[in-house]
């Protein structure tokens, strides 16, 4: 038998077929099925960019990657945990419990390759995910998608008019409106929507203090707003951070963190606790609430 690369997805009759593997071991403890005949060395770490990927397989040549697994495949991490693998095709395709299956034709030019992969383009795939999600999440992935890609928030509505009456469509004004491609990350994306509908003042984003960027900041008051993710454990990130913090404390700027679970499950936490630092601030400075603002 030929050695084969089994550490991606592949189909288990073309294994057979090919004579790489027997219908007895494709059906032993080495492999795992994640859809109708494709399967994975059963060890495989399955995370939603693998997951994406046998996906495709059951599309290949005759459709695409969409909506968060397309953004994943464009180098956009925004899908929400445990979301199941997207794919979009002219056939129809059995459905299954870890799989959106799309039944629609895209128009050659709103698909490009990514990763090897045919996937909707950065703007049809922002187009549809803020279409088909909550109002957060939309922005999240506009913003997202825009940043990499560096476009226009506002080329969403263009999508949109390509295709009028979709259902979803009343809602993208909205999202683009509230969108920012400066934005540097999801959370940072909901932080900043945070305040915005608990009616704080509009933060700067990525706002440069020396070498530093802040993800979003009041100058005229010297406080900064970030998240603080899982990679700050990592001990060069933990030394980098101490040297950060130490140049920021020395500049004079304050510094809120927050981590990944009040950002989610408590926005409302994050407005107030902000809220309360600003108030202290502009009343010190002698400016109003709304003077704060970068708008």
């Amino acid at each position: 038998m030929r050695v084969m690369d089994l550490t991606q997805p592949f189909r288990g009759s073309s294994a057979i077929a090919s004579g790489l593997l027997t219908p007895g071991l494709l059906r032993g403890p080495r492999f795992r099925r994640l859809f109708p005949d494709i399967h994975v060395l059963v060890d495989t770490e399955v995370d939603f960019a693998l997951l994406s990927r046998a996906a495709y397989l059951l599309v290949e040549g005759r459709g695409a990657l969409g909506g968060y697994s397309a953004a994943e495949l464009l180098g956009v991490d925004c899908a929400p945990l445990g979301a199941p693998a997207e794919i979009v095709s002219r056939h129809r395709v059995r459905p299954h419990p870890r799989l959106i299956a799309r039944q629609d034709a895209i128009p050659p030019d709103e698909l490009q390759v990514a990763g090897g992969l045919v996937v909707t383009s950065p703007r049809r795939t922002a187009y549809d995910i803020a279409r088909r999600t909550s109002l957060v999440e939309a922005v999240v992935a506009v913003d997202g998608l825009a940043n990499v890609h560096g476009f226009d928030p506002g080329d969403v509505l263009g999508v949109a008019r390509r295709h009028r009456g979709a259902r979803g469509s009343a809602q993208l004004p909205q999202v683009v409106e509230l969108s920012d491609r400066r934005s540097g990350s999801p959370m940072e994306t909901r932080i900043r929507l945070a305040l915005r509908f608990a009616g704080l003042p509009l933060p700067v984003l990525q706002h440069r203090v020396g070498r530093y960027l802040l993800d979003l900041a009041y100058p005229a008051v010297r406080i900064a707003v970030e998240y603080n993710g899982r990679d700050h454990l990592d001990p060069d990130r933990a030394l980098h951070d101490l040297e950060r913090e130490a140049y920021l404390t020395a500049a004079g700027w304050s510094v809120l963190r927050f981590g990944a679970y009040i950002v989610v499950r408590r926005p409302d936490l994050v407005a107030e606790r902000v809220r309360t630092r600003l108030d202290a601030a502009a009343r010190e400075a002698g400016v109003p609430l709304a003077a704060l603002s970068a708008a």
